[in-house]
Parts: C-alpha cells; structure tokens; sequence
C-alpha cells in the first residue's frame, strides 16, 4: 500500500515539476503583452464606425473567457452605429427626388 502511495506521489511531484517548467519556457501563450491591470484595448470612435475598428477591437481575457462586460459594450456601440446609419439612409430615400422616367 505504501507503494502504491509511494508512486502516486512521485508521479504528482513531477507533474508539478514539468508543469511549472513548461510555463516558465513557454509563458502564457499570448501574442501580445497583457494589458496593465484596470484598463482595456477596447476602443470604437464615438461615431463613423469602420470595418477596420470591429476588426481592431480586442477584448481583456478573463478565466471563464472574454470580458462580458467589454463584448456587450462593443456590440451595443455597434448596434447603434447600425440603427443610425440605416436612418440616414432612410432619411435620404425620402428627400430624394423621385426617379425619371426612363423612355421608351
């Protein structure tokens, strides 16, 4: 029994050992620097949202996943860009002239 307790042991000690090994050699795996702590990489200009800002957004991990909080704010910042864009567009179908008739 003692053995067996024995191997279990060892086996955990050097799980351990190549574990923190690992994270030494390889650090975390990110591409980037992580951000300093309290603050954020997510960032939309306050009006004229472009596919080259939603493709640049970046979201702070967290252990569960992405950062609700910021995801949430990105997507209502987007969803109102969306809703006035499409009003304006609205607006200037109705005070266009209406088309000519082409002839025949």
């Amino acid at each position: 029994m003692v053995t067996i307790l024995l191997y279990v042991v060892s086996i955990a000690v050097v799980a351990v050992v190549l574990f923190l090994l690992a994270s030494v050699v390889f650090g975390r795996g990110e591409e980037m620097e992580p951000l300093p702590p309290e603050t954020t990489a997510t960032a939309l200009p306050a009006q004229g949202v472009t596919g080259r800002d939603v493709r640049a957004l970046r979201f702070r991990l967290r252990p569960r996943g992405y950062d609700c909080g910021e995801v949430d704010w990105a997507l209502e910042r987007l969803a109102d860009e969306i809703d006035s864009l499409r009003t304006r567009l609205a607006e200037r179908d109705r005070t266009a002239p209406p088309p000519e008739p082409a002839d025949p």
